[in-house]
């Protein structure tokens, strides 16, 4: 692996997390048990920011970063 492709597959993953803590965020205000699950299944979180864009949205958008930048790697 090139230095390019590994810095973009580390930027990709960090978008990654960081959007994953942000929809732990948002969950946690909404509701105890959205939070709980998010917690404990972390692919459930992006599915409850599809649900809830108005919350979310952004956080769904710096996943979608991190996707882009992993595949470009």
């Amino acid at each position: 692996m090139d230095a390019g492709s590994a810095a973009l597959m580390t930027f990709g993953v960090a978008a990654l997390l960081t959007s994953w803590i942000l929809l732990l965020i948002a969950s946690w205000k909404e509701d105890y048990a959205w939070g709980l699950c998010t917690t404990l299944l972390p692919p459930l979180s992006y599915l409850y920011g599809l649900f809830r864009l108005d919350k979310a949205g952004q956080a769904l958008l710096v996943a979608l970063v991190g996707c882009v930048f992993i595949a470009l790697a």
